[in-house]
């Protein structure tokens, strides 16, 4: 059977770090996928939280905290060489755990670049520094020194990781529907070349999730299907975006950075305060939140093209989420709080009764206007594929499964972001658990329905123009 094929063969020892919703969702991935026995691995986390369904799959499981103070002590008890580190944590740098892999000759995949505890919020650096642009830039730094040492799979889960890939099957399919013609590119300055010559001016990551349970949110919760404690520290960073070339109106409250690729600008507010608009083929029109995600800055560097120091061309690439309705009722009481924490939090899985998780890429300006790519998959689906998920965990748990399984195909590149690998094998691993991939074109404009109510500041003349986009 497809969906029980083992992909690659892995014999050293796997470290997994953390084991919160993601964790539990993509062990039971791993076993099924991947030919390890369970000895092989061991599970460290800061709680016992699921430790019982470690041990059930004989497992080993650790309750310990990984700080700054003692990560090095913890990693060489675990690592070798030929050992894979999968960071599936909070509050850990994800930098410092990917350089100790890089000096021990370890694999290395995590879903996010994070910082240590407390380094999104921590007032004494400016936003800049506590962007997601700036932990992008300190670990691309290091890729002058690990060039073909062992892999370290960047940013790998669902977004970011396997919408990266949704974009380049996108270019593809947005090309043959335009009769372009046009091989696979096999480099980055040809994906650039070919979005430039299809006049692709903005991608969205465009997320739609829809779960709901029959017990509502209550006063002081936060609801979510996914990790809240990473929810809350995205949200809480400053909204940021790659800046496209087409862009003719400067934000009021945009910044340049001052150091790097400057790909990027952001908002000098956070992401869950500010609001835009997008589309998705079961959603339709919807407002979402522009939260920070490193995809957006890495698809924004990857698809841009300069000649020496003048830039010719690069989209315009930002998140636009709107998560569960429990979760936004959640993100409203985070505000009012002014952004501190509820007391209580509840992620959602059993208890689901009914919705899907719609995420996809959205490319908008070429010849057929906005195509809509990606996944719908449905609570019911999800429950029929894989246990101990909800359609959420389940996308961002096939696409670390999916680059684990490049990365032990490919032990000596060095450090990766997703767009820098193949997509075909990528989405060959994770489509059986994606529900439906659909791919939908749309006469949608951000400018559809404006001004019935009362008159707005709009660009007429360019309906993709981050102006447009814009709530608030």
């Amino acid at each position: 059977m497809t969906m029980h094929k083992k992909y690659t063969q892995f014999k050293n020892k796997l470290l997994i770090i953390g084991f919160g919703c993601i964790g539990k969702g993509i062990l039971p991935l791993i076993l099924r996928h991947i030919d390890m026995k369970p000895e092989q691995i061991t599970i460290l986390s800061k709680d016992d939280n699921n430790a019982e369904l470690a041990h059930t799959y004989g497992i080993e499981f650790i309750t310990q905290n990984i700080t700054r103070e003692n990560f090095e002590n913890i990693l060489n008890q675990h690592l070798t060489a030929g050992d894979f580190l999968l960071n599936l944590s909070v509050d850990v740098s994800s930098a410092a755990l990917m350089q100790f892999c890089q000096q021990v000759d370890a694999l290395y995949l995590d879903t996010c670049t994070e910082p240590w505890a407390g380094g999104f919020v921590d007032t004494e650096r400016s936003p800049s520094e506590r962007s997601n642009y700036a932990l992008r830039e300190e670990i691309l730094t290091l890729r002058s020194t690990t060039k073909n040492k062992s892999t370290a799979l960047l940013t790998h889960g669902a977004n970011p990781g396997l919408v990266s890939h949704f974009v380049k099957q996108a270019l593809l399919n947005i090309a043959k529907d335009t009769k372009v013609s046009v091989q696979t590119p096999t480099s980055r300055e040809a994906w650039a070349a070919l979005a430039q010559q299809l006049n692709i001016k903005v991608i969205h990551v465009a997320e739609r999730d829809t779960q709901i349970t029959p017990l509502r949110k209550r006063r002081d919760e936060f609801v979510n299907t996914w990790s809240i404690d990473g929810f809350i520290s995205e949200g809480s960073q400053p909204a940021e975006l790659g800046w496209g070339t087409h862009e003719r109106h400067w934000p009021i409250d945009g910044h340049h950075h001052d150091f790097g690729s400057q790909c990027a600008i952001y908002l000098a507010r956070p992401g869950a305060a500010t609001r835009v608009r997008s589309w998705a083929p079961n959603a339709g029109p919807f407002h979402a939140f522009l939260i920070t995600h490193t995809e957006t800055i890495a698809i924004s560097d990857y698809f841009t093209i300069k000649q020496g120091d003048s830039l010719q061309y690069r989209p315009t690439v930002h998140f636009a989420y709107h998560p569960c309705s429990d979760a936004v009722l959640s993100l409203e009481e985070f505000a009012s709080n002014n952004w501190e924490g509820q007391s209580q939090q509840r992620i959602l899985f059993d208890e689901i009764v009914e919705g899907m998780d719609e995420l996809g890429v959205l490319l908008m300006g070429h010849a057929k206007g906005a195509y809509w790519f990606g996944s719908q998959l449905s609570i019911e689906q999800t429950r029929a594929l894989a246990p101990y998920n909800n359609a959420t965990s389940l996308q961002v748990a096939v696409g670390a499964l999916a680059g684990m399984v490049w990365v032990m195909d490919n032990p000596k590149c060095g450090i990766l972001e997703p767009e820098e690998i193949d997509h075909e094998v990528i989405l060959k691993v994770a489509a059986p658990y994606l529900g439906n991939m659909v791919g939908e074109y749309t006469d949608w404009t951000p400018l559809d329905g404006r001004e019935k109510l009362f008159p707005e500041t709009l660009d007429k003349t360019d309906p993709w123009q981050f102006l447009n986009m814009r709530i608030s």
